[in-house]
């Protein structure tokens, strides 16, 4: 296959001029970003324009072009757009966020074409699982040359739930709802999912089976989980389908103590889809204003860059305004690294070098906290749970209830049940 990188290197052995290095001429680096900016995913990305401006505001983005395509929440869609970033584009540097269905066919693209990427908002293991040649084969696994991920992994949401739940007096019972994508095959997955470190909590679980994302019938699963008296329901459904699940099972008599989900509820206009049957729903929490972090970029504290969002968009935080915010904190810290932003592989060392205090805590790729097959392609940050609870004035606050893990991010409240 001949890659961008080949050409250029075959050129170069011909004596044809070819660009020098991108600071040195005057020119912009060119970053390319990839988010799911419409379709059922679209919610990730509602941040992303108001995160860009920011960037490309700042001291730092002002050496920077950054160019922009929508997935359309379409894996297909992410690695066709990813291409079209690499060959017509020219881009440096590939960066891209929001689960496996936009990040893997992304980095996946990348490293056939040996651009670097940075990825985050999915976790760890169906990112880097997710990509491998035979995903059930741990043997066969191999790290990636031009891909790095930062983010949490499905140990610390596993930690994170359980310590909700055991703040509650449950019979340990859970339905588990899990959808026939990335996330839901990884989050079920009996070897690196919920099933076994469940069961050596003590709790039992109920998995009626993958279903398709977008279904608008969920009485088998409600059926399934009644008749086991889950006290607990968790899972990772799309954000319409959490609606049109917890919309049922309410219809259906099935209200359970403890319903933590991942994905579909992490965003105020997802629990405000339920009216006021979002009331103590829990969740992973990533970032919050209240998370003792800032921005390298610009020295924003996260409450300042939380406010600064509300004030530009009228719109109440989200989630992922911090990990997007990181990503372009990543890019100008590596590209400042480096002798020439157009070789790949000085780029790439230079992210596997990284050590960045960000807004979203230290992402360094120094393997900690991560098995070795992942180390060199990943970098953990911090994960505490929260839930979801009405206003007085309508709307909804996300209170962090459990820190367990990371006791320097603050909680505000205890876990309660759902009435």
């Amino acid at each position: 296959m001949i890659t961008r990188r080949t050409l250029l290197k075959s050129t170069a052995a011909t004596g044809l001029t070819l660009a020098a290095p991108a600071l040195a001429q005057g020119a912009k680096i060119r970053i390319g970003y990839v988010s799911p900016q419409s379709g059922p995913l679209a919610g990730f990305s509602e941040a992303d324009q108001f995160v860009i401006d920011g960037f490309l505001g700042s001291e730092a983005g002002a050496n920077f072009e950054v160019v922009v395509k929508d997935s359309q929440s379409n894996p297909n869609r992410a690695a066709e757009v990813a291409k079209e970033l690499i060959i017509d584009d020219e881009i440096d540097m590939m960066l891209v966020a929001s689960t496996p269905e936009t990040t893997n066919p992304v980095a996946t693209t990348c490293e056939a074409e040996e651009i670097p990427v940075i990825s985050t908002v999915a976790p760890w293991q169906p990112y880097f699982i997710g990509q491998q040649g035979n995903p059930g084969d741990p043997g066969s696994w191999r790290p990636f040359d031009f891909s790095f991920h930062f983010f949490w992994g499905l140990e610390d949401v596993i930690s994170v739930f359980t310590a909700m739940w055991g703040q509650l007096d449950t019979n340990k019972q859970v339905g588990g709802l899990f959808p026939n994508d990335g996330d839901g095959n990884a989050w079920g997955d009996p070897n690196v999912g919920f099933p076994k470190p469940l069961a050596e909590l003590g709790y039992g679980l109920t998995d009626p089976g993958r279903y398709q994302n977008l279904t608008d019938d969920f009485s088998a699963q409600i059926n399934a989980f009644k008749q086991a008296d889950c006290d607990i329901v968790t899972g990772v459904p799309i954000p319409p389908d959490f609606t049109t699940f917890w919309t049922q099972a309410k219809q259906q008599g099935f209200t359970p103590k403890a319903a933590s989900i991942g994905k579909a509820i992490l965003f105020p206009q997802a629990v405000k889809a339920l009216g006021d049957q979002g009331h103590n729903l829990s969740s992973e929490v990533w970032w919050t204003p209240n998370h003792p972090f800032a921005s390298s970029l610009t020295g924003t504290s996260a409450g300042d860059l939380a406010a600064g969002y509300a004030a530009a968009t009228g719109k109440q935080w989200t989630q992922p305004i911090g990990f997007v915010h990181a990503l372009f904190e990543m890019a100008a810290d590596v590209m400042g690294r480096v002798d020439d932003t157009r070789d790949p592989d000085e780029v790439t060392a230079a992210i596997a070098a990284s050590e960045l205090n960000s807004i979203v805590g230290r992402i360094a790729f120094d393997g900690a906290g991560l098995p070795p097959f992942a180390a060199a392609n990943v970098a953990k940050t911090p994960l505490v749970g929260g839930q979801w609870r009405l206003k007085d004035g309508g709307g909804y606050d996300l209170v962090i209830i459990d820190n367990s893990d990371h006791p320097e991010i603050p909680t505000g409240g205890t876990m309660e049940a759902i009435s």
